[in-house]
């Protein structure tokens, strides 16, 4: 699949007391640029589930920290598919400043009933949105 980038800003509030991004907050970019990708593929989460009745749940996260974002960096975040199977996704991720890698990530996602919270096949129309795959 294509690489996805998604832009975003530190804001104060994502730093800690030195005014370097706090580490868990890098998850967070993660997950925007996750949400922003689906969404230019043609779809919301709050549509898929209430329609397909399915959400998408983190099952698993590997993360490597290089350097510090600080206050007021302008970031960009990819996001590339690199594992596609019927009822979950595992994603590389990139948090960069301009060329920089400041974070790596390896995020596994279920895609789950969301009554029961058990695993249910990506959605025909999704699935097939997702191509590429290497």
């Amino acid at each position: 699949m294509r690489e996805f980038r998604w832009p975003v800003r530190v804001y104060y509030e994502d730093t800690d007391s030195g005014g370097v991004v706090y580490y868990a907050n890098y998850l967070k970019f993660m997950e925007r640029a996750r949400t922003e990708w689906l969404r230019s593929l043609g779809f919301e989460q709050d549509q898929l589930a209430r329609d397909a009745g399915i959400i998408f749940a983190v099952t698993e996260v590997e993360l490597q920290f290089r350097r510090p974002a600080r206050f007021n960096d302008k970031l960009s975040v990819t996001a590339r598919v690199v594992e596609r199977r019927r009822a979950s996704l595992r994603f590389e991720q990139t948090v960069f400043r301009d060329d920089q890698a400041l974070c790596t990530g390896r995020i596994q996602i279920a895609s789950l009933d969301c009554a029961s919270f058990r695993p249910r096949p990506i959605p025909g129309d999704l699935f097939e949105e997702i191509i590429d795959v290497d």
